[in-house]
């Protein structure tokens, strides 16, 4: 196993490029199911969950091949519509291959996914959206079968503006017979960047980006060449780890478009940030002021960044409050933060953060993927050294996070340990 070292202190200073976005490299991915031939997929970033997506996708019949940043997916024939517990439980994302199987082979299979560390995230809304295409859906130990002889359009309401679900109904629809309508559809960029692929495929997607959006089902689509978005998480996170650090970085390939709520946050709490045309400059400011946060969807400010800004906010003057709306159990890296000297209370769906003068490095673990960016920027953050374990989490959905820091001048490796001194540390945690 491994784990991250830091050693805090050092402002960050340089240029880091952002990698192809993990949340649509996925959902692309499972989409290039709805076409027989080989799709090519570039700007593809090294992580475990697209690695994962990869062996889902063999294990159904398809082809994938990586040669550096480009996958080449071939799906001439579908072998199996049947996605095994061993991948929906390494990664929930395996659940958007139901739609495209659905729709192309008429009948899809999958374990039933568990909880999530960050809330239960139930897949509802996705089987809700099938159906209503005529889909019938049967769950049986654990298990989820859904078939249908033929997919029909239909007027779909999400009750929440899920992303996924919204992505797997666009990409059932693509082939089904008439036309759907998804109605509080999600409106990410990740939602437009899948819309524009399958487009390209033969797709009649309109309105993606916006709350409704109409599929006009076609009789079938084709393999294409496709290069995906820039991930708004990642360049996010070395924003605010810029601005917490101290530091003056320019964030390359970032879409300014994709993170105005979070340049928002920043500017209120006192950086600078300066838009360029290859990207975004961010210069640190301090001292940085309390901000109040709220997570929304999209275009509010995003779950995936409450972490890494709630990091920046212990040592910013004055009291902040986080309030988190998208799921219920994201908090997790709060008992983690308050080790490393943070002063946090937590009520209810909020947090309030007061401001202490500084952090001091602390033995400290990952309890999910951006929870573990989060402890990382604090560990930069941080007097002293601190120790980052949980490290597979954060390998889930950064590409290179130590390597493309240590760019940055930023004091951090990675070493090897045993499981063992993690087994000790968790059960001296667990007496105090």
């Amino acid at each position: 196993m491994e784990k991250i070292m830091i050693e805090g202190g050092t402002p960050l200073e340089g240029s880091v490029r952002i990698s192809g976005a993990k949340n649509s490299v996925l959902p692309v991915m499972a989409a290039s199911i709805l076409a027989s031939g080989e799709t090519v997929l570039r700007e593809i970033p090294d992580l475990a969950d697209v690695r994962t997506m990869c062996e889902l996708l063999k294990n159904l019949g398809g082809i994938c091949r990586r040669e550096g940043d480009v996958l080449h997916i071939d799906f001439s024939d579908v072998a199996s519509s049947e996605a095994p517990y061993e991948f929906m439980r390494r990664m929930r994302a395996s659940i958007l291959v139901m739609g495209p199987l659905l729709a192309r082979t008429g009948y899809a299979k999958m374990s039933m996914p568990g909880g999530c560390a960050i809330g239960a995230r139930p897949i509802d809304l996705h089987l809700k959206g099938l159906a209503a295409m005529g889909a019938d859906i049967k769950k049986d130990h654990g298990w989820i079968t859904v078939r249908a002889k033929k997919l029909a359009g239909a007027r779909i309401y999400l009750d929440f503006p899920s992303v996924g679900a919204t992505e797997n109904i666009m990409m059932a629809a693509s082939l089904a017979e008439g036309i759907t309508i998804i109605e509080n559809a999600a409106e990410e960029p990740e939602i437009v960047d899948l819309a524009n692929f399958l487009n390209s495929m033969g797709s009649r997607i309109t309105g993606a980006g916006t709350n409704i959006i109409r599929i006009e089902g076609v009789k079938e689509l084709k393999p294409v060449q496709h290069t995906v978005i820039p991930d708004r998480i990642e360049a996010g996170t070395f924003m605010v780890a810029a601005a917490a650090c101290g530091g003056d970085i320019l964030v390359e390939n970032a879409i300014i478009d994709h993170l105005k709520p979070v340049m928002a946050k920043l500017r209120e709490a006192g950086a600078v940030i300066e838009e360029k045309n290859s990207g975004l400059r961010v210069v640190s400011n301090p001292p940085l002021k309390a901000v109040d946060v709220k997570t929304l969807p999209y275009p509010g400010f995003p779950t995936d960044m409450q972490a890494q800004m709630m990091a920046l906010l212990t040592t910013a003057r004055g009291t902040s409050v986080v309030t988190e709306t998208v799921f219920e159990n994201r908090f997790m890296h709060v008992n983690e933060l308050k080790r490393m000297g943070a002063d946090i209370i937590i009520e209810g769906h909020s947090a309030v953060v007061k401001g202490v003068p500084f952090l001091t490095g602390a033995q400290v673990k990952a309890t999910d993927l951006r929870a573990g960016a989060a402890l990382v920027i604090a560990g930069m953050m941080a007097k002293n050294t601190t120790e980052v374990t949980g490290v597979e989490h954060i390998d889930r959905g950064y590409e290179d996070l130590v390597g493309k820091l240590r760019g940055l001048g930023a004091k951090i490796w990675r070493e090897k340990f045993e499981e063992d001194e993690g087994k000790i540390q968790d059960t001296a945690e667990a007496k105090l």
